[in-house]
């Protein structure tokens, strides 16, 4: 890939980054940040869902590098979001749940986060919303807004949907102004503060809830999708007959919510729940857009990099199962990109990880090492040439021990039991024939296993 004309500074970085060039002051370039909650696949450029609509994040991978195969550490927030601030693995760490605050892990202490960093780095660090699973650490940014939270008027409302009347997994439209969603407030501000001249270089963090449940949004997204026209996602009804005991076990949290598969068909409200998660999608998707339009129109566009992510996938209803917490593909793939001027128009196919967002802005933004070892692997030489070899495969980690192998091809899937699942996506997307006991992949998984973490620490403490 040959990087655009015109855009000397960050070229200069590339070029700094590889150690081709020497300058004495290279123009670093702002980052804007961009975090969404519980968003899977099911946006237009990853063709998720076939009604699925994102102009605006489709807009953004247009204009840089989309990670097709990109995959998390954890399928569940706080774990997922502390080892892509840390950039250390959750089986190195401990933080495997949601009540495991980042700094009480023994293993992290003294660890920097990105935005710490950045900081440190003599960059000014802002930003709101939902970037830590928690409250932020105020002595980590310049400048930090708590978002509204749960007393926010969105969750006053009386429940929607036909499920068990419980607010926090229910979904449907409420006619609230706009206004008072927290994520447009969120974006509201962002597009506000990119108006602003800081001085120095920036790195702001926005941070979106959707479409993390309850699956609220304004009435008019919904007009996209009306519920009698949604397309289900596939679901194989024998799916679950060739599963271990380990994942049965692991992936029946939900069972024991109102939002389970059980519930979705005794109420006949699948359909119904396909609709509010697009629908929310594109809300957020339209809220992303009101940063990205005031990005455009901003000073800082021709020197500002984007990168988009989300902390985990989303099941809704494959392999019967609602919600995360699994090493299926659903749970663990995800949305990532990364935008800026001198960046082509590429899609990478390798598989990475959120580990890797880390390491890559480190090299990109001239920033210190910091003092923790980080155990992702920088994206330049992918966002340089897209199809290089790349050998390192994705890591998804769930439980102490428990683990998922994502590479071009193969999802091999090893339980702290010793129970396992491998699954070939080239013949098998859907993860619907698990091929462990054929004797014929014996070498596959030898092959796989070897990429295992040999570290799997003991869980750090709980609030």
């Amino acid at each position: 890939m040959k990087l655009s004309r015109g855009t000397v500074s960050l070229v200069l970085i590339f070029c700094f980054a590889l150690g081709q060039v020497q300058a004495k002051e290279v123009e670093r370039p702002n980052v804007l940040f961009i975090a969404i909650d519980d968003l899977n696949d099911w946006i237009g450029c990853l063709n998720g869902h076939s009604q699925a609509k994102t102009p605006n994040i489709d807009r953004l991978a247009k204009n840089g590098v989309l990670f097709t195969n990109a995959h998390c550490q954890a399928p569940i927030c706080n774990p997922s979001r502390v080892s892509l601030l840390t950039g250390i693995r959750p089986s190195t760490s401990g933080v495997y749940e949601l009540k495991q605050p980042l700094h009480q892990a023994p293993a992290l202490k003294g660890a920097m986060t990105i935005p710490a960093q950045f900081k440190a780095s003599g960059y000014y660090v802002l930003g709101r919303g939902k970037i830590y699973h928690g409250k932020p650490y105020s002595d980590e940014w310049n400048d930090f807004k708590i978002s509204p939270d749960a007393r926010n008027n969105q969750f006053r409302v009386k429940p929607v949907s036909r499920l068990p009347k419980i607010r926090v997994r229910d979904f449907g439209p409420i006619d609230l102004p706009e206004e008072q969603f927290r994520d447009v407030i969120n974006a509201r501000w962002a597009a506000k503060e990119l108006k602003r001249d800081f001085g120095k270089p920036f790195f702001m963090a926005v941070g979106f809830r959707l479409p993390h449940v309850p699956l609220y949004a304004p009435s008019r997204f919904f007009l996209n999708h009306p519920k009698s026209e949604v397309n289900l996602p596939l679901v194989n009804e024998d799916d679950l007959a060739d599963l271990p005991s380990a994942a049965k076990k692991i992936t029946r949290y939900m069972d024991s919510t109102p939002l389970n598969h059980r519930s979705i068909l005794a109420t006949n409200s699948w359909q119904e729940a396909v609709a509010a998660y697009l629908a929310c999608t594109e809300f957020v998707d339209h809220c992303v857009g009101l940063i990205l339009n005031s990005l455009s129109q901003s000073h800082h566009a021709k020197k500002t990099l984007v990168v988009l992510w989300s902390d985990h996938g989303w099941h809704l209803g494959e392999k019967q199962l609602w919600a995360k917490r699994s090493l299926w593909e659903e749970s663990t793939r995800v949305p990532l990109m990364i935008s800026g001027p001198g960046l082509d128009r590429s899609r990478c196919d390798r598989p990475v990880q959120l580990l890797d967002i880390y390491p890559t802005l480190v090299e990109l933004c001239g920033l210190a090492k910091p003092p923790q070892k980080l155990e992702g692997h920088s994206l330049l030489p992918l966002l340089i040439q897209p199809n290089t070899s790349w050998p390192y495969p994705a890591i998804t980690t769930f439980h102490c021990n428990d683990h998922a192998v994502r590479t071009d091809r193969w999802r091999y899937i090893s339980y702290a039991n010793g129970d396992e699942e491998l699954y070939d996506h080239s013949l098998d997307s859907n993860e619907w024939n698990n091929l462990v006991h054929d004797s014929k992949y014996r070498s596959v998984i030898a092959e796989l296993k070897a990429h295992l973490p040999t570290v799997n620490v003991s869980s750090s403490p709980s609030r």
